[in-house]
């Protein structure tokens, strides 16, 4: 099986990108973040006729998740959203597919350390902590996948120094990502040994893709259960380039049949 993650930075826009790489890659399951589409503009119909069924939790003009399944697999239990939090950003949607708990998180950017955007995420990732570690209690075969905003250690960072404890890379940041590895999730790309180098995004700005200055915050984190299963995991870096691309390139990992 197949599962990525895509931050496809305005749905709209990368819809026919993201049908050709369908066609192309044949994942199973895709979460995607940043659709910047309220529910009633969101492609059902079109990704139907690609194979996929989608569930989706939108809104206008920011944010925005969705995950999407082959239609023979069986999609059951849709939520939105952090149960019981008031929040109405359209950050978190989660399924059971084919038994396994696929959740699909847009992590808040933070924007700084010193501003309210950096309290509201910290505040974000501490809510979802005790929501996933009630999800993994239920759930003992869980993927979460997303943009997480974080690049978890030095290795992430095309220059370390300069980024050191700026936003994305702060010691609060990569704590909270240890917080959610603690309580039993295993980062699917760091099960296998990575060419040096590797990220998920790019800014659009001086370069950035073509220098490789780029950060790894796409992740894919499997529960102990189904991390022993994972036969590959990898940054599809091809799809960073060519015509109107997303600033970030889909996170891909594999699991062995028989999990």
């Amino acid at each position: 099986m197949k599962i990525s993650s895509w931050n496809v930075n305005s749905l709209n826009v990368r819809l026919p990108r993201l049908l050709a790489w369908l066609n192309k890659r044949q994942p199973d399951i895709v979460c995607l973040q940043e659709t910047k589409l309220e529910n009633a503009r969101f492609p059902a119909e079109i990704l139907k006729k690609a194979g996929y069924t989608s569930c989706c939790y939108g809104q206008k003009t920011y944010n925005g998740v969705a995950i999407l399944a082959r239609d023979e697999l069986a999609v059951e239990n849709i939520s939105c959203g952090v149960p019981d939090d008031c929040d109405s950003q359209a950050r978190v949607i989660a399924a059971t597919v084919n038994g396994v708990r696929v959740v699909c998180f847009y992590v808040p950017n933070g924007q700084a350390l010193d501003s309210e955007k950096f309290e509201y995420k910290m505040h974000w990732c501490r809510r979802v902590t005790r929501y996933l570690q009630e999800t993994l209690a239920e759930n003992p075969k869980l993927i979460v996948a997303g943009d997480f905003n974080i690049a978890p250690d030095d290795r992430d960072v095309y220059d370390p120094e300069a980024w050191r404890g700026q936003i994305l890379c702060s010691d609060e940041e990569r704590a909270v990502f240890r917080s959610w590895l603690a309580l039993g999730l295993q980062d699917s790309f760091r099960l296998f040994e990575q060419p040096a180098a590797t990220f998920s995004w790019w800014d659009y700005r001086q370069l950035g893709f073509v220098k490789n200055h780029g950060l790894r915050i796409d992740h894919i984190l499997l529960s102990d259960a189904l991390a022993s299963f994972c036969v590959s995991s990898i940054i599809d870096r091809d799809e960073r380039k060519g015509e109107k691309p997303s600033d970030h390139a889909p996170a891909m990992i594999t699991l062995h049949e028989g999990f």
